[in-house]
């Protein structure tokens, strides 16, 4: 996962204020009691901080890859 597909995910899920809010304050203790800004910054994978964030912040599963879009046809 790239951090342009991290962000993309926490926008969709939190909205795009919240979001920051969340990676800038919200500890992670399966991070070593990082935020997900701070576990960024270490070298943590966003794909790690991203289920992290997930597990503790009870985001559903089906949510966990992002929303789906309709087909269009």
């Amino acid at each position: 996962m790239w951090i342009s597909e991290f962000w993309t995910l926490m926008r969709d899920e939190f909205g795009d204020g919240p979001a920051q809010a969340l990676a800038h304050s919200h500890v992670l203790s399966a991070l070593g009691d990082r935020t997900a800004e701070e576990a960024l910054d270490a070298g943590v994978s966003p794909r790690e901080v991203w289920l992290a964030l997930c597990r503790d912040l009870d985001v559903p599963e089906e949510r966990r890859l992002g929303r789906e879009e309709p087909h269009r046809r």
